[in-house]
């Protein structure tokens, strides 16, 4: 089953260096709004049948374009949430540099827990459970492979990444995820398999779901191989012209 990691576009907190955590009301700047629109030019004609989002304004505006195209009614999931900041929620990302806890963050981030908020390990544990769910769920109501969307924050993709990949999330700041990309995950009876990581505007025609071709005797299973992602780096078809926007968080 294949679920499409997609990260919210770019924000008014984007934009403003901040760390907007849960702050209600932070919505898509108008280049924000004009990558959605993109996304769901490039996502329209691939046979995308579920689409969940974190209950916060800037994901719900990220994927209205694409629910519209696609004649979809999207469901949120608080497991897809932002990460709690607690006490950092607010707060500019240049004053955040000094404090300690920016080291660990960085560094460790299995033992980084917000002041008032979550661990980034709690974090992983109820993103990495909802994404594998909601997989689950599809397939066995289909009976085959399905193509779905998730919807969600930068560092909750890196953290499901992260799982998929077989990678500590120690080391899950050296993942990449920018405002409106789209990184998917390929999950099968014996392993998740990463197929596209921060792709912001690669073909994605191979995603499309194939009729599986089972050996005789033998029951179908979906497809393992991973599908080959796009080219990474400054080039004008890998970079949406977010990289100086990127969170550090």
């Amino acid at each position: 089953m294949t679920v499409i990691l997609l990260r919210h576009g770019v924000s008014t907190s984007n934009t403003a260096r901040t760390l907007a955590g849960r702050s209600a009301g932070v919505d898509l700047t108008e280049y924000g709004d004009t990558q959605a629109r993109a996304v769901a030019e490039r996502l329209a004609a691939l046979s995308i049948e579920h689409i969940v989002h974190s209950p916060l304004l800037r994901c719900q505006r990220t994927v209205a374009p694409l629910a519209e195209k696609l004649g979809l009614e999207p469901e949120y999931d608080d497991r897809l949430i932002e990460v709690d900041y607690g006490d950092w929620t607010g707060k500019a990302i240049a004053d955040l540099l000094t404090e300690p806890l920016w080291k660990v963050v960085q560094r460790h981030a299995s033992g980084a827990v917000f002041p008032g908020g979550e661990g980034l390990a709690q974090v992983q544990v109820r993103a990495v459970a909802a994404v594998r769910e909601h997989d689950r769920r599809f397939a066995e109501k289909a009976g085959r492979d399905v193509l779905w969307v998730a919807c969600t924050h930068g560092d909750v993709i890196k953290s499901v990444l992260a799982d998929a990949l077989g990678l500590h999330l120690d080391g899950f700041q050296r993942i990449v995820v920018e405002p409106a990309s789209l990184s998917i995950v390929r999950y099968t009876p014996t392993a998740p398999y990463v197929v596209r990581l921060n792709d912001t505007g690669a073909d994605l025609s191979g995603l499309a779901i194939k009729p599986q071709r089972p050996a005789s005797g033998s029951p179908a299973e979906p497809e393992a191989g991973p599908v080959p992602g796009g080219e990474l780096g400054g080039t004008p078809s890998a970079d949406n012209g977010n990289a100086e926007l990127r969170d550090s968080l």
